[in-house]
């Protein structure tokens, strides 16, 4: 009799229905559902009411990620709870993404393109400062309050080795860019430059280049067309507003170093195996739930971070494959002490770890070379 109690009890704690109130959008959406509903579950409940896929979606609940296979019951989520929604941009349904409407977008435009005009006229440079941009191939303008491109900067031609405008307020990158064609470095960190408004097509037609970076702006699509900069070693796109990464970086096989940090990423594609010069790639704070396999075929990379996603794993043979690696940064993901012990190679990578920090550890008053780059070590 006891025991008929006690299965009719776990069968009604298993179908217990919680009211939880999620938070997104500036607004609080309740929803009720099972207790041992996963979060898959919860993705799909909440596409009809938010308009964002369930790939699009990403749950922060008392500070971690919350994964598709988790249940309510292992998140600790109870009746009550509250839970934050972060939505992907680009991976909204029907109407398209909620933050913006078409004729917004329109009149932003109008406006970026009346200012562009205005901005051209006021721009001026002395003819010795041209004069020395030619003479040296460097083009230093960082931290001018520029809003447009000086038309003396298109006057240098083929001389121009680097050109950095860095930290200006930005934002057209025009088809004259394309005249610069031994460009070899340019930087246009910290500007206000969008998708829309940048010549792709005359960027990557530098065929010289070999360090672009594009940090802090205003970025939410890299195009296939990125795969034509086949000498690029360096590839800096660190808080933008990306949310993959495109199939054509694979063609990209001397890039040797890149940066997507603090973006919205939520794949990245198998092409990136074929990135073969890589030594370092920095994925950290963006939405990713797992690494391709691909990641194995970098033999030279010697460092990985990917600090403050979703991940719970890693791929499969990246310590056996990638021999040279020996930075890897998984603070804030769900990877685990357990899941890397099992993996074939983790010995000969802590080792490699240990000594390359061995001379920091040697001028410490108090450390320990046991590995702590963000694995659990609770369970």
């Amino acid at each position: 009799m006891e025991a008929g109690k006690a299965a009719g009890t776990d069968s009604r704690e298993e179908s217990r229905m919680i009211k939880v109130n999620v938070k997104f959008s500036g607004r609080s959406i309740p929803v009720e559902i099972p207790l041992d509903s996963t979060v898959r579950d919860l993705k799909s409940i909440l596409q009809p009411l938010t308009n964002v896929l369930p790939r699009g979606q990403k749950f922060i609940f008392k500070g971690k990620v919350l994964v598709d296979e988790m249940t309510m019951r292992s998140s600790e989520i109870i009746n009550g709870s509250k839970i934050m929604l972060m939505a992907t941009q680009g991976l909204h349904q029907g109407d398209g993404p909620i933050k913006q409407e078409a004729p917004a977008i329109e009149k932003n435009l109008r406006r970026r393109t009346s200012e562009l005009l205005k901005a051209n006229k006021e721009v001026s440079v002395p003819k010795s400062q041209l004069e020395r941009w030619k003479a040296t191939g460097i083009i230093a303008l960082s931290e001018c309050n520029l809003k447009a491109i000086p038309e003396e900067v298109w006057m240098c031609g083929p001389s121009a080795r680097l050109l950095d405008l860095s930290h200006n307020s930005l934002l057209q990158l025009p088809d004259k860019i394309a005249c610069l064609s031994s460009m070899q470095k340019l930087l246009l960190n910290a500007n206000d430059l969008s998708d829309e408004l940048i010549s792709w097509e005359g960027l990557t037609s530098l065929k010289s280049l070999t360090i672009l970076s594009l940090n802090q702006n205003c970025l939410a699509v890299l195009p296939s067309a990125i795969g034509a900069l086949t000498s690029l070693r360096q590839l800096l796109v660190e808080n933008n507003k990306l949310t993959c990464l495109p199939t054509e970086i694979g063609l990209l096989t001397n890039l040797q170093t890149l940066k997507a940090a603090n973006n919205s990423i939520n794949d990245i594609p198998a092409s990136i195996g074929e990135c073969i010069s890589l030594v370092e790639v920095d994925l950290s704070s963006n939405l990713l739930v797992e690494l391709p396999e691909t990641f194995g075929n970098l033999k030279d990379l010697k460092a990985l971070y990917t600090s403050n996603n979703g991940l719970r794993s890693l791929p499969s043979t990246l310590f056996k494959m990638c021999s040279q690696l020996s930075i890897l940064d998984l603070h804030g993901t769900e990877v685990t002490m357990d899941v890397l012990r099992q993996f074939e190679g983790w010995d000969d990578f802590d080792n490699r770890r240990r000594l390359k920090h061995q001379k920091q550890l040697d001028f410490r008053v108090t450390g320990s070379a046991e590995f702590d780059e963000g694995a659990d070590k609770r369970y």
